[in-house]
């Protein structure tokens, strides 16, 4: 019996990737905001700022930009590529 191939998801992320990384609780903490005005400001929940800083979740370069306005950052500031 031939030996079945293992599969793999074409997207999940290689080990030697770098990771998407941010500044922002640094740049709330520059402020002195909260999540939950960071969100109002953002247009989003605190949830989502809370899973943002955490690393759980990435924005979309739309909700990127709208959190660095809101910082009054640039993108760079904010975002980063940490190598693994």
């Amino acid at each position: 019996m031939a030996e079945k191939k293992k599969r793999t998801c074409p997207l999940k992320r290689s080990e030697a990737e770098p990771r998407f990384r941010n500044r922002l609780r640094v740049a709330r903490a520059e402020l002195e905001i909260s999540q939950e005005e960071l969100a109002r400001r953002a247009g989003v929940s605190r949830q989502t700022i809370c899973s943002i800083e955490t690393g759980a979740f990435n924005p979309t370069a739309a909700l990127a930009m709208k959190l660095c306005r809101a910082l009054g950052k640039t993108f760079e500031e904010l975002f980063y590529f940490e190598e693994a």
